[in-house]
């Protein structure tokens, strides 16, 4: 049976993933089930209500063939300001969420990790974990959670920050997933480097698995997709939006869009059959050696799939597809995983089209390429889920435990060092927290980027693609 995903949205950057993925979730369910019938899998993230009762009831999904009522969200949304959940309450998905589900505020955390931690945190935080109970008890055999957060602002790092730490006081025993969102070099929230190296302490300490993404490395994303697309004018890219911009230029909800899949393919072996399923908890189990080297690199191919896709004799083929997601030009966090130790790989496939042996057949070709740990050199996990993605025949999610994964931290560590020998700024972290609070974090993500490089084996002589 499968078991539940809550997922917690911290912030206008999580609540804007958030949206884009419950949006495409819904999207894939309804394609692939024209029958209109709530199956188990849907339940791990979604839960069936009728609601021409008072209060609306539940119905079962254990005779396989309760039709879809009203879908309700697994999920708690929270943000120090209103405009985003707001938004989101009377938009498109209004139905998939309910104001009981919600925590708001008014003011936002003025993009200070101490505000949102050490204030917001005490004042909400019973509310937000009554919510999360709330959702919890709602569960059979609750599997994780999956938070959704960015690391530049102060709500989902300080308040994200907050959250996790209670859920790890409090659900010891769930998987505790993490998707930051790492701030650029050129953010426009000029304490980011705080707020950010601040609130990875907490990812180190309380986390049990986190899939960093850099907003440098979406942009570099899609500019070569633009590059593409005027090579190919059928490529999907997705419309910048016409709010908020990235620095670069780059509209978020391209950027919230590749996030999204992520999640999507994450979560795919929960939601939908296949040969080789996998498990969240077995990625933890295979994916993380030591207790604290818990931050994965992810790439995906293709990144982005639309309804104007490229025609079949563009489409990659399988092995095009595992050739894609080792390649640097295609990870989520900025680096070479080629040029560095792989701890540990999981490749989850989705599509019809192949079996576990060509899968197989295809690790074997990259092994040739891939510098494993000497001390694991069959750390590789296959999963493979049945139902492509939309608007795409075949998908590939690559999640690798890498040492490359220390170059976003030593850039973190550098930007705040920048920032914080000047002094700049700390005052208003004064007002909230202990100023040696800084002190442990930096001595935290020293620690992270030393423990990785123990791991890191001796250059290999190679063409890097």
């Amino acid at each position: 049976m499968p078991r539940e995903i809550i997922t917690i949205q911290c912030g206008q950057c999580g609540n804007q993933v958030g949206c884009r993925f419950w949006e495409l979730a819904l999207q894939e369910h309804a394609a692939f089930n024209p029958s209109g019938v709530f199956y188990f899998s849907m339940s791990s993230l979604f839960r069936n209500m009728d609601t021409r009762f008072k209060p609306p009831r539940e119905l079962p999904v254990s005779d396989g063939i309760s039709k879809i009522k009203d879908l309700e969200a697994r999920a708690v949304l929270v943000d120090m300001e209103e405009g985003v959940v707001n938004q989101l309450l009377k938009g498109p998905l209004s139905n998939l969420f309910k104001s009981r589900q919600c925590i708001t505020g008014i003011s936002g955390s003025g993009n200070n990790w101490a505000h949102g931690h050490d204030v917001y945190g005490p004042q909400y935080g019973e509310a937000i974990l009554e919510k999360i109970q709330s959702e919890a008890e709602k569960c059979e055999s609750l599997q994780s959670f999956n938070i959704l957060h960015s690391l530049g602002g102060g709500t989902g790092s300080g308040l994200g920050s907050y959250i996790m730490e209670a859920l790890h006081d409090n659900y010891s025993g769930v998987l505790r997933i993490s998707v930051p969102v790492f701030p650029s070099k050129d953010d426009d929230v000029v304490t980011s480097p705080y707020n950010s190296m601040l609130a990875v302490k907490s990812l180190v300490d309380h986390a049990d698995c986190v899939l960093p993404i850099e907003n440098e490395a979406l942009c570099e994303i899609l500019d070569k997709m633009e590059v593409r697309k005027l090579r190919s004018p059928t490529l999907y890219v997705p419309k910048p939006s016409k709010g908020k911009k990235h620095p670069s230029g780059k509209g978020f909800d391209a950027m919230n869009e590749i996030v999204a899949n992520l999640l999507l393919h994450l979560t795919s072996s929960v939601r939908f059959d296949g040969s080789l399923n996998v498990d969240l908890n077995e990625l933890t189990t295979n994916l993380v050696p030591f207790p604290k080297l818990h931050f994965l690199m992810s790439s995906m191919s293709p990144a982005l799939h639309g309804p104007s896709h490229e025609n079949a004799a563009q489409l990659p083929t399988v092995n095009q597809l595992f050739t894609d997601v080792i390649l640097h030009k295609n990870q989520l966090v900025k680096g070479n995983p080629l040029a560095c130790t792989y701890l540990a790989s999981a490749f989850l496939f989705r599509g019809s089209q192949s079996n576990v042996s060509d899968l197989s057949a295809n690790i074997c070709h990259l092994r040739q390429r891939m510098k494993m740990v000497h001390w694991n050199p069959e750390g590789f996990k296959i999963g493979h889920c049945f139902r492509p993605p939309l608007h795409a025949p075949q998908a590939l999610l690559c999640l690798a435990n890498n040492t490359c994964i220390r170059n976003p931290f030593k850039r973190m560590k550098k930007r705040f060092e920048k920032l914080f020998k000047k002094r700049v700024y700390v005052h208003h972290y004064a007002e909230y927290m202990d100023l040696g609070t800084f002190a442990l974090a930096l001595d935290s993500l020293e620690d992270l980027i030393e423990h990785y490089g123990e791991h890191e084996g001796p250059l290999m002589l190679r063409q890097f693609a």
